[in-house]
């Protein structure tokens, strides 16, 4: 008995030090700059605007010039499957699953996300893309948070902002 609690808790120990030592699955520490406050607090009201109004809600979220797209900073939102639901600056990969697309570094970005999602409910995850109008790869850190659509989906609302 005494042994199997202690393989039980050496396995435990192990899976800590893996998903801590996983680049793609490690907390992302959170920024303390005041766009980063901004980008939380907009994630946080959209996951209430979707929550809301489910997939309704989407051609608000794609006005550009609006509190939703600004700029460099935009939503989207992705099912837990890694397939896009919304991406104003890019509409052509809506639809399109990303779940092994990997970054300039290799890092397996949607997979971070889901995983921030799923464990965490909401965290940020850095990684790199392409500017608006670029195709050029820049350090991103983006702000995902769960959300349950009113059809009972779960998917997960995300904004970021580029790091120089």
């Amino acid at each position: 008995m005494k042994r199997r609690a202690l393989y039980g808790g050496i396995f435990i120990l192990f899976g800590v030090v893996f998903l801590l030592a996983s680049p793609g699955l490690s907390a992302t520490p959170e920024p303390q700059s005041e766009q980063a406050k901004q980008i939380k607090a907009l994630v946080n009201k959209t996951v209430t605007f979707i929550e809301s109004k489910g997939k309704g809600a989407f051609p608000e979220l794609k006005k550009k010039d609006s509190e939703w797209y600004k700029g460099d900073t935009y939503i989207f939102v992705n099912d837990m499957n890694g397939t896009v639901l919304l991406l104003p600056t890019e509409p052509e990969l809506e639809g399109k699953n990303l779940i092994d697309m990997k970054d300039a570094n290799g890092k397996l970005w949607m997979r971070a996300f889901i995983e921030t999602a799923k464990t965490r409910g909401s965290g940020w995850v850095d990684y790199m893309w392409p500017k608006p109008g670029t195709d050029k790869p820049s350090k991103k850190i983006s702000y995902i948070k769960k959300a349950k659509m009113p059809d009972g989906k779960m998917v997960f609302v995300g904004a970021g902002m580029y790091v120089e």
